[in-house]
C-alpha cells in the first residue's frame, strides 16, 4: 500500500481550499473538513450578494480543487470542542497535522448594556443572512426606520448598502469612533451608497470636528473630498434613505423597551495626539440617538470553543516559529502539530486574495513540518468509519460539486442571476442525502 503523508484541513474558505490544493498536490493525503454544506466561507457567504461574476469565477475554482487528487470533502461536519469531532479525535484517528483555516466564527462585542436587546446585531449575522447562510438565513431581524452602524471599514459599507438598496429604511448613520480622515473603507465601496449621503449634513458635521481636526494635523477639506470623490460614479439611487456618518463619536448604551431597541447612548470624542499617533479619547459627554436597529461591524473574533488557546480575537501562536513564511508565524503555540491560516491565523484581515495567499503559505508551513516524519498509510478508512458513526448527513466531495449544478440549473429555471438554497435541509433534500 503506497503511503503518504495525512493531514486534516478544517474549514473550506479560500484559505482552506487553496491551502488544501497546495498540500494535495505535494502528495499529501488531504482530508478537507467543513462546519456548512457547501465549500466557499465568506467568498460564498460574505461577498455582497449581486457581485455574481466575482462569486460564479471564484465557484469554479473550488469546484476544480474538489476535483484534486488526493483530496477528499467533508461537508456539514463541526470541528471543535463539544462538537461532531475534536482536535483529539483527528489525532486518534492517525492525522500528522492539522491545519486549521475556520476563518473567524465567533463574533466581537463591547460588552456595552442592552446587547441583548431586539434591534442589536453584530455585522456578521446580518451578512450572512442576506447571502443566505443556513440557520442565519432563517433569523429575523428587525431593520427599524432609524438604523445605526458601527464601523468605518467595507464591512460597514455593505451594511449600510444592504439597509440603504434592498432594506430601504429612512435613515442609515454610521457610527465613526474617529474623524472622517481615518475611514477604513474604499472610494469604489462608498460609490453604492454615496447617492444617499445627506450632503447637508455631512458639511455640518465636517464643521463639528473640523477644529478638533487641524488641532491634530488633519485636514477636514481633504476628508470631505474623499467622501465627495464617490458620487460621480455613485450608483443610481434606488430609495429615500439618508445616509449620515456621526464621526468622533463611541456608543456606550443600548435603551429599549419591552426588549425593543429603542434608544443608544454615545459619548462624544476628541482627537488628541500622543508621541505622534493619533487617538480619540472621549470626553464624557453622552448624547442619547434615537434608533430601532444597530449593527455592530467591528471586526471578528476566533471561536474560544475550538479548543486551541486565544488571546484578544485571536489563536495564540508560536512567536518562535520553526517554519516562517514570509517573516510570519502559522504555527499554534504549544502543539507541534497544529498550524492556523486566514483569519484563523489573524482575524478579519484581508480578503479572498489575501486568504488565498495566507492559505498557501500556512500550507507551506505544514509542507516543512511533514519533512521530519515518516510517510504512512491512508486515514481514509478510520475517517469513513468515524463520520459514518456520527449518525448525521455528510456531505462528500461528489455531493457538493452536484449542489453547485443543482443551483446552477433552478437559477436557470427561475431566470435568476444566482440561486442558493438558504436551508440545510433544503440542500439535504435536493442531494438525496
Amino acid at each position: 500500500m503506497t503511503k503518504a503523508y495525512q493531514v486534516a484541513v478544517i474549514g473550506a474558505g479560500p484559505a482552506g481550499l487553496y491551502g488544501a490544493r497546495e498540500l494535495a498536490d505535494a502528495g499529501v493525503n488531504v482530508t478537507l473538513f467543513n462546519r456548512d454544506i457547501k465549500p466557499g466561507g465568506l467568498a460564498e457567504y460574505g461577498i455582497y450578494p449581486d457581485k455574481i461574476a466575482m462569486k460564479n469565477g471564484l465557484r469554479k475554482q473550488f469546484q476544480k480543487i474538489l476535483d484534486t487528487p488526493n483530496l477528499r470533502y467533508f461537508g456539514n461536519v463541526k470541528i471543535g470542542e463539544n462538537a461532531d469531532l475534536s482536535l483529539s479525535d483527528l489525532r486518534a484517528l492517525g492525522f500528522q497535522a492539522i491545519f486549521v483555516t475556520t476563518g473567524a466564527q465567533g463574533t466581537k462585542w463591547l460588552g456595552l448594556p442592552g446587547e441583548d436587546l431586539t434591534g442589536v446585531y453584530h455585522a456578521k449575522s446580518v451578512v450572512y443572512h442576506y447571502n443566505h447562510l443556513p440557520p442565519f438565513s432563517q433569523q429575523d431581524f428587525r431593520f427599524g426606520s432609524r438604523c445605526l452602524i458601527v464601523g468605518a471599514g467595507n464591512v460597514m459599507i455593505d451594511i449600510a448598502r444592504f439597509l440603504i438598496r434592498d432594506a430601504k429604511v429612512d435613515e442609515v448613520t454610521a457610527l465613526v469612533r474617529r474623524g472622517p480622515a481615518e475611514v477604513k473603507f474604499t472610494k469604489k465601496e462608498l460609490e453604492y451608497v454615496a447617492a444617499n449621503m445627506d450632503l447637508g449634513l455631512l458639511d455640518a458635521e465636517i464643521k463639528r470636528v473640523g477644529e478638533n481636526m487641524r488641532s491634530v494635523n488633519q485636514d477636514p477639506d481633504a476628508a470631505k473630498e474623499f467622501l465627495l470623490s464617490a458620487l460621480p460614479k455613485a450608483q443610481e439611487r434606488v430609495s429615500d434613505t439618508k445616509f449620515r456618518f456621526r464621526f468622533l463619536t463611541s456608543p456606550q448604551a443600548m435603551r429599549g423597551e419591552d426588549g425593543m431597541l429603542t434608544h443608544v447612548d454615545v459619548e462624544e470624542n476628541l482627537l488628541t495626539l500622543k508621541d505622534g499617533d493619533t487617538k480619540p479619547r472621549g470626553t464624557g459627554e453622552i448624547v442619547s440617538l434615537e434608533a430601532e436597529t444597530i449593527i455592530f461591524a467591528i471586526g471578528d473574533k476566533v471561536d474560544e470553543n475550538f479548543g486551541l488557546p486565544t488571546e484578544w480575537s485571536e489563536f495564540v501562536k508560536n512567536e518562535s516559529p520553526r517554519f516562517p513564511q514570509d517573516g510570519l508565524t502559522y504555527e499554534a503555540a504549544d502543539a507541534d502539530d497544529i498550524f492556523v491560516a486566514g483569519w484563523s491565523r489573524k482575524a478579519s484581515d484581508g480578503l479572498v486574495g489575501y486568504a488565498r495567499k495566507d492559505g498557501t503559505n500556512g500550507a507551506h508551513t505544514v509542507l516543512n513540518y511533514l519533512e521530519g516524519l515518516p510517510k504512512i498509510s491512508s486515514v481514509d478508512g478510520a475517517v469513513d468509519e468515524k463520520l459514518a458513526s456520527l449518525s448525521k448527513p455528510i456531505v462528500t466531495s461528489d455531493a457538493a460539486l452536484h449542489l453547485y449544478q443543482i443551483e446552477k440549473e433552478e437559477a436557470e429555471k427561475r431566470g435568476l442571476d444566482e440561486f442558493k438554497f438558504d436551508d440545510n435541509d433544503a440542500m439535504l433534500k435536493a442531494l438525496n442525502i
